[in-house]
């Protein structure tokens, strides 16, 4: 039986991800911001039969508190193997470029409160030669783009940082999974009006995720076929890219 702490539990995908492994009977330790929609969530999956389930409000981008929070959920599932980080924020572009007080935000939200939970786990994963860190990302760290170049930078360095750490815990057999989120008609997409046939729904992402979790892949783009789309952004030269102004 898995012992997960879910990090940003109050996300819509990773609700939708945790009923699914809350039907295959892990031990869950829940963390959000928002005690109220926290509150909901350990109630449904109760109802769901997790029995094991446990909750408490927090905001993640506090690293003062990152030892001990990690430490609680290890006493109350009696053991820790698996963290899922899906916690973070969209970036307002411009906001970031007149005031880089909001960008070192994005950065503080999207990336380095995320490094500093994953370096105290992988510590303690590593001791225990067994485990796994899964982390959503994004597509957007895949190349800088004019309009989030701000969040793009955050999730291609928390993919890079993943893939150091990855090759650290492999001799550990530690593994470390890194979700490429492509678009998902979530709350926090919810200013975005018009949502193409790019645009997925959190409970097929979940399932992507479960499954490539159960598989102990290395890297999920989410949906799929993002990794040929942004194999083609990629691979675009410099002088046309640019031009693009995408």
């Amino acid at each position: 039986m898995r012992k997960i702490l879910v990090l940003g539990a109050n996300s819509a995908v990773a609700k939708e991800v945790c009923r699914l492994w809350c039907e295959k009977g892990f031990q869950l330790y829940l963390v959000g911001r928002n005690p109220n929609t926290l509150q909901a969530l350990d109630a449904d999956l109760k109802v769901r039969g997790g029995e094991k389930v446990f909750s408490e409000a927090m905001d993640l981008t506090d690293i003062t508190q990152h030892e001990a929070l990690i430490e609680r959920a290890s006493v109350a599932m009696k053991g820790l193997d698996t963290v899922f980080l899906a916690f973070g924020e969209l970036a307002d572009q411009k906001a970031a470029e007149a005031d880089f007080n909001k960008a070192m935000a994005i950065l503080q939200s999207n990336v380095l409160s995320q490094m500093s939970l994953m370096s105290r786990v992988a510590n303690r994963l590593e001791r225990q030669k067994a485990g796994q860190l899964i982390a959503i990302s994004s597509v957007a760290g895949d190349r800088g783009r004019q309009s989030n170049y701000y969040y793009g930078t955050a999730k291609g360095a928390l993919s890079i940082f993943m893939s150091g750490l990855r090759n650290r815990l492999a001799a550990s057999g530690v593994g470390v999974l890194d979700i490429k989120m492509g678009f998902v008609d979530t709350p926090m997409t919810a200013d975005i009006k018009k949502k193409g046939l790019l645009w997925a729904q959190p409970k097929s992402v979940a399932k992507t995720i479960v499954k490539a979790a159960d598989k102990n892949r290395d890297v999920a783009y989410v949906p799929f076929f993002w990794a040929w789309i942004m194999r083609i952004i990629r691979n675009i030269p410099e002088s046309i890219f640019k031009k693009l102004k995408l």
